[in-house]
């Protein structure tokens, strides 16, 4: 999940950075102690949770987080148990009181985690929001034949076009069901029920060969053999 947190202490960020690169499914993209800093950031570059503080010296995370268009999970952090109530109130996936230990903050990053992977693989899910020239752009998951990566940009190919967007293989294929996608190589994801056949490690669909990497070979044919 890509995950930015906002708190006007910076020891309190430091932590938060310090066990987001303990933690597998967290990939922490900026810290912010400016709230109005963050909400600019959140209107270019959508992200798929924030650590947020209730209590900062001229802001109320509360307050911030309910006035967001879209929002992501949340897990707020505060040094004031009186604002938990408060916290789940507005659908908040935790709750930690400072000073929290890495297990309660791994507790909660999991308890995100299995929120977002319910709902992406969930089957009311059929689209895909993605950032794209300032603006959201919806793609049904069903079109997608094959997305590719540059360095830190993916191009999505759909029958009628292909959107090249700043993103990683790693946080898509987070947001993509498990059943219906798998990474083949560092640089592909293909949908499996595209697949036309595979022939000496090369797989065949929508016109293209790609190579299957090693680091992916057993993963891919347990896979699609099965």
């Amino acid at each position: 999940m890509i995950a930015i947190a906002i708190d006007d202490e910076p020891p309190a960020l430091s932590i938060i950075e310090k066990f987001c690169s303990m933690t597998d499914n967290i990939e922490l993209k900026k810290s912010f102690t400016d709230p109005t800093e963050a909400l600019r950031y959140l209107k270019r570059y959508p992200v798929d949770l924030i650590f947020i503080d209730i209590q900062m010296k001229e802001h109320n995370g509360l307050e911030i987080y309910k006035a967001l268009k879209d929002r992501p999970l949340a897990i707020f952090t505060t040094a004031f148990a009186e604002y938990a109530v408060e916290g789940f109130n507005v659908n908040a996936v935790d709750y930690l009181l400072k000073p929290y230990s890495f297990e309660r903050f791994r507790q909660a990053t999991q308890k995100a985690g299995e929120i977002f992977k319910g709902g992406m693989s969930s089957d009311v899910c059929k689209h895909l929001s993605i950032r794209h020239n300032y603006s959201l752009t919806k793609i049904m998951i069903d079109d997608i034949g094959l997305i590719e990566s540059f360095d830190d940009y993916l191009t999505i190919y759909m029958p009628d076009k292909k959107l090249t967007v700043r993103m990683t293989l790693k946080n898509i294929i987070e947001q993509l069901p498990e059943d219906k996608f798998i990474r083949v190589h560092r640089s592909y994801i293909v949908p499996i029920n595209k697949i036309e056949h595979v022939r000496n490690k090369i797989i065949s669909l929508a016109g293209k060969k790609i190579p299957i990497g090693s680091k992916y070979e057993k993963n891919f044919f347990a896979k699609y053999i099965d």
